[in-house]
């Protein structure tokens, strides 16, 4: 068997040992967490301690989206997309890369639309009231 026979074998096998390998990795990482967890609350005496001490180990994200922000990453990557398939790709890149590029430019019109943090709310419900 040559190299070229093992090719796609192995990528066939990269692509079922990748997400398996980081659906180990998660759960053995949250599963350590949790365990220490459990280990400093059994010596607390507060309740509220305990909950204090699983909110940091939360990974959730507490604030709104920002639209604004993933719209410009958004963005710039599509006009990178549009670049490299101008410079050496071809069409499908360049209409890719357009494609990418307006969702980015989409996303930060919505941004500006739908306003998400406090600050923001307040002022346009108090330019709405002055109306």
């Amino acid at each position: 068997m040559n190299i070229g026979e093992l090719v796609p074998i192995l990528g066939i096998l990269t692509g079922i040992i990748v997400p398996i390998a980081v659906f180990l990795w998660l759960y053995h990482e949250n599963k350590n967490k949790y365990a220490a967890v459990i280990e400093i609350s059994k010596n607390l005496d507060d309740p509220s301690k305990a909950e204090e001490l699983i909110k940091i180990f939360e990974d959730r994200k507490k604030g709104p989206l920002d639209y604004r922000r993933s719209g410009v990453i958004t963005l710039f990557v599509g006009i990178g997309i549009y670049i490299v398939g101008y410079i050496s790709f071809g069409r499908l890149f360049e209409a890719g890369g357009a494609l990418v590029a307006f969702i980015g430019a989409g996303q930060i019109i919505a941004g500006y639309l739908y306003p998400n943090t406090g600050k923001e709310l307040t002022d346009a419900v108090e330019e709405y009231e002055k109306k």
